[in-house]
């Protein structure tokens, strides 16, 4: 069963297409870890937050993933990160047309 990994951490900038010119190569990247499914990028200019929420195909996935990441994160100057782990609820999911196969 597929799992969401919740990322999200303070950052000053940039944001919105800044954002996306900054971190394409990056997002090209992360296409290319073992068991990932797709990542939707979240940020909030107004408090200064940025992250996302990615879809591995396995837990074990997700965890290697965000272990490399934050240490990744942690050389690019980046304090205090959160990372959490999710089992997705596929029913519900479903029914609120959740991105799953």
């Amino acid at each position: 069963m597929a799992v969401l990994l919740q990322v999200d951490f303070p950052l000053e900038g940039p944001f919105g297409n800044e954002m996306k010119e900054a971190f394409s190569d990056l997002a090209k990247s992360i296409t290319e870890e073992p068991g990932f499914l797709w990542k939707i990028w979240t940020e909030n200019q107004e408090t200064k937050e940025a992250g996302g929420i990615y879809a591995f195909a396995t837990k074990e996935d997700a965890v290697t993933y965000a272990d490399m990441h934050k240490k990744r994160m942690a050389n690019l100057g980046v304090s205090n990160p959160r990372f959490r782990i999710f089992d997705i609820n596929e029913g519900l999911t479903r029914i609120t047309n959740g991105p799953i196969k």
